[in-house]
Order: C-alpha cells, then sequence, then structure tokens
C-alpha cells in the first residue's frame, strides 16, 4: 500500500528499541518532533509519579510511553487501511493520528497525575485544568519555537487544518455525550472512528492504554493478562447509529474484559498503593509549601512560580521532576518546610495509614485521601459502550451482553474509598495509639 511508504524506503526514518514494543520504525516528521526541547522535557517526568519510590522498576518516564502511543496508533490506523480501503484514510490521517499519539501527554507535569489531580487542586481549589489542556497548549508551542509549520507542509500536511485535526485527537469534544451535530472540524463525520484511536471518550479503549497498561505491568512486575495484539488483528470500522465506529470480533470480548481487569488491578495494586498515595501526599505538600519560593523564567523574562508556569509553555517547559531535587538540596529558610517532608520520604518517615473508612470527622494531625476504583466510565460497564461484528457479516454491528460472556462477570463497576493517614511521622506516635 503506498501509506506504507511513510514507514518505509526513507533514509531519515529512525528506529527505536523499546522494551514492549520491539523496533519501531518513526517518520522523518515524527522524529523532528521528538528532537525538540519539549518533547524530550517528558524524559524527566515519571510514567508513574510516587509509584516508583515502592515499586523499584517503575522508573520509566512519559517520553518512552509517548513514542509507543504514537507507534500503536499508526499500527491501529494501517491495519484498518489495509483491512478496509472503502475507508479513505490519507497519507495525512496516518501521521496526524501518530503526531497525536506522539504528543497527548506533552502537558504532564511533574511526577504526572500527581501535578494535576492532587497539587494543582491544593493551589487551586476548583480549578478545572487538566493536563490534557496543556498538552494543546505545549503542542501549539512546540511547532511554533521549532518552526515545524513548514516542515510539516513539506510532508504533505494541510494546515491549518491537520493542527486542528491533531488537537482535536488529543483532547476534543466529548463523544460519549449523545449529540446529532458533528461536533469536529479536523475531518467530517465520515472519519469518525479515527476520534477513537487516541483517545477514545465513546468506551475508553484506546491505543494510549493499549501501550500504558503493556508498559506499566512490564515495569511494574505485575502480569498483563490483555493481549493488544489480538485487538489489532480483530478491528474493523463500522457504521453505528450513523456514525462510523471501530468495532471488535466477537470472540474478543473475553480479551476486552481482560483488558479493563488489568487496568483495575493497576490500580489497586500500584496506583492507589497505600505507600504510593501516602508518598504522593507528602510529596504535594511539600510542592504546595515550596510553591511561593521555587521560581521559573519565561516567555519575556517574566518568573513564574511552580502552580502559575501553567500559564507559559516556556516556563512549563522547565518544570519536571527535577524540582524534588531542587527543594531536596536547597539550604533556603524558605524551603526548609518543604525540604523536610522530601527528606522525610528519602528517609522513610512516611505519613501512617491509620484506617479505609467512611468516617468524615477526621483529626487536624491526619489527612483523608477519597478515592474511586473503577472501570473507566463510573458506574457503567465500559463493554456495554462497544460494538461487535462476526465473521459471517463483518458490516454488523450489535452489543454483546454481559449475561452472555460470563455469570462470573461483577455486577458492579465502580467503588469508592476513604483513607486516613496521619502526617506525623513519629513512629512511636502512631503506634502507641496518641492521634
Amino acid at each position: 500500500m503506498e501509506e506504507r511508504r511513510i514507514f518505509q524506503g526513507n533514509d531519515n526514518c529512525k528506529v527505536f528499541n523499546d522494551p514492549i514494543h520491539g523496533h519501531i520504525e518513526m517518520h522523518p516528521l515524527l522524529v523532528r518532533i521528538i528532537d525538540t526541547p519539549q518533547f524530550q522535557r517528558l524524559r524527566h517526568i515519571k510514567q508513574l509519579g510516587g509509584t516508583y519510590f515502592v515499586f523499584p522498576g517503575a522508573s520509566h518516564n512519559r517520553f518512552e510511553h509517548s513514542i509507543g502511543v504514537g507507534h500503536l496508533a499508526g499500527r491501529l490506523i494501517l491495519e484498518l487501511n489495509e483491512r478496509q480501503p472503502e475507508l479513505l484514510i490519507t497519507r495525512r490521517d496516518i501521521l496526524c493520528v501518530q503526531i497525536a499519539g506522539l504528543c497527548h501527554d506533552l502537558g504532564h507535569g511533574p511526577f504526572s497525575h500527581l501535578f494535576d489531580g492532587m497539587f494543582i487542586p491544593e493551589i487551586f481549589p476548583g480549578s478545572k485544568w487538566r493536563h490534557e489542556k496543556a498538552s494543546l497548549d505545549m503542542f501549539d508551542y512546540l511547532v511554533r519555537v521549532n518552526n515545524l509549520k513548514p516542515v510539516m507542509v513539506e510532508h504533505g500536511l494541510v494546515l491549518p487544518d491537520d493542527l486542528v485535526f491533531i488537537k482535536e485527537l488529543i483532547y476534543g469534544p466529548d463523544s460519549s455525550v449523545s449529540s446529532p451535530q458533528w461536533q469536529y472540524e479536523g475531518r467530517p463525520v465520515g472519519k469518525s472512528f479515527l476520534y477513537e484511536i487516541v483517545s477514545n471518550k465513546r468506551n475508553g479503549i484506546d491505543v494510549d492504554k493499549w501501550d500504558y497498561f503493556a508498559r506499566d505491568s512490564y515495569h511494574l512486575g505485575i502480569q498483563n493478562n490483555f493481549d493488544y495484539h489480538r485487538s489489532l488483528k480483530f478491528t474493523r470500522v463500522c457504521e453505528v447509529e450513523g456514525r462510523n465506529q471501530i468495532c471488535y470480533r466477537d470472540k474478543e470480548v473475553t480479551n476486552l474484559y481482560d483488558m479493563f481487569q488489568t487496568r483495575n488491578c493497576l490500580h489497586r495494586r500500584a496506583y492507589k498503593h497505600p505507600v504510593t498515595k501516602a508518598i504522593e501526599l507528602m510529596i504535594t505538600d511539600a510542592f504546595v509549601k515550596a510553591d511561593n519560593h521555587i521560581h521559573f523564567e519565561g516567555s519575556g523574562g517574566r518568573t513564574f512560580k511552580m502552580s502559575e508556569a501553567i500559564e507559559d509553555m516556556e516556563a512549563y517547559t522547565k518544570l519536571t521532576d527535577h524540582v524534588f531535587e531542587q527543594i531536596l538540596h536547597s539550604t533556603s529558610d524558605d524551603l526548609k518546610d518543604a525540604r523536610e517532608i522530601l527528606q522525610n520520604i528519602t528517609k522513610r518517615r512516611l505519613y501512617k495509614l491509620l484506617e479505609t473508612t467512611q468516617a468524615e470527622s477526621i483529626s487536624e494531625v491526619c489527612v483523608s485521601v477519597k478515592f474511586k476504583m473503577d472501570w473507566g466510565m463510573n458506574d457503567d460497564n465500559p463493554i456495554d459502550h462497544v460494538r461487535f461484528f462476526n465473521k459471517r457479516n463483518p458490516n454488523h454491528a450489535f452489543q454483546i451482553q454481559q449475561h452472555q460472556v460470563s455469570s462470573l462477570l461483577p455486577d458492579r463497576f465502580s467503588e469508592q474509598w476513604i483513607r486516613v493517614y496521619c502526617k506525623k511521622t513519629d513512629a512511636e506516635i502512631v503506634e502507641g495509639g496518641d492521634v
């Protein structure tokens, strides 16, 4: 196929040797994006935040995950193109989808979800800011300061349409909300399936999860029962309620259930491990105490606090996990309280988990963490939002009900917990029951 030549026979392609996907060949335009300071910044942001302090192997960063997502995005769209040429997938479509996969996490802050899920809400209560918004801002900044528009045009992209499309692929309207109107501008409704590859708001099945399930499981030492290679081979596009949607072979349903079981397992055993959350609480407290005293130079020579760097991508480019060591090795009296908290982490004097409870009255020396465990769609079974096809009629999409798969599957798909931690790190106080 002509589309495959964008990966093959080009001397400017670059091969990455990845522990998860093997040898990954990247198109020259993708290499130009990777070789920018804004993308290289992801080398210095831990994929799993504070989890690395609990699982010694979880040292991987957003950099390799982003390359993996770009690779899988290309593999999926090429599989669809080869299987269904009537979809009229173009070279532009393929490159845009890969770029979106590559750049979807540009906006993560120090320690990944700790920054936008814990630190920013502490500084700005009620803030709606998320790393996806920063990914769009950082992508615009990356393209502008590295003068990539001419390079994109040289490789066949049409601007500004394709830039709009890439940003919609990263963080577009919520397609899970039923609307008779087509909400996107980058591509017409006939190519609605393209919006389900990198960030699938319909049912949560996308290549972002395929990569991080495989990658995180590998580095954590946790078994991954989901096989994305199978899903790639049993995927096609069918029309569902007037929209072209990515569907799966009926026999893939158990593999997809394994995917969401893997997600639940990773959250339960690693991402929300009691010690992981204790450490992330401590890092958050340290960052809050240090916020007024650490500054980054941004555009126009202005300086920004750590929490303000999200407003300026030049300053944000300089904000990585290194801020942990910056505080830890500081000598300033202003950073004394923050420094002591991080020193306690390095000495393993951690906040103590007292109870997992539903109680609402909590001592001032304690902190509570409320968190939700689910399959990715709140109380819904995500498989209810997936459509399948069979070998006899591959163009007809249908649902598979839970009872048709197994009577051993769960009845509920979410639960909420409250953990109570004591901020005092003196073991005698905690073990003595004085709290």
